[in-house]
């Protein structure tokens, strides 16, 4: 089982917005990939608020493949549409990790 974890920083004015916008839009097209057979959105907790929140997005896939086909054939297009919705209201890092056994 490989994750494909997505950590990200959202400022406080886009926060409400920005989970309406994961929740509804970006995590379902993720989803829509076919690639991810299930996700977590979560909020991290203990971190400094003050200007802004962190999230993150856990992905599951059974493969490496899988994932990897993820980022050739949809991450680009996802990635360039936040880009284009929030600007530089957010920030945020990508990590793979895989379940060990």
């Amino acid at each position: 089982m490989i994750i494909y974890n997505v950590t990200t920083k959202v400022e406080l004015s886009i926060n409400e917005a920005w989970v309406e916008w994961m929740k509804h839009k970006h995590i379902p097209e993720v989803m829509n990939s076919g690639c991810f057979t299930r996700y977590q959105f979560v909020q991290v907790l203990e971190t400094d608020e003050s200007d802004g929140f962190t999230y993150a997005v856990q992905y599951y896939a059974d493969s490496k493949e899988a994932y990897q086909r993820y980022i050739d054939q949809f991450a680009p297009a996802l990635r360039q549409d936040a880009m284009n919705t929030w600007g530089n209201k957010f920030a945020g890092f990508r990590s793979l990790m895989q379940v060990v056994h």
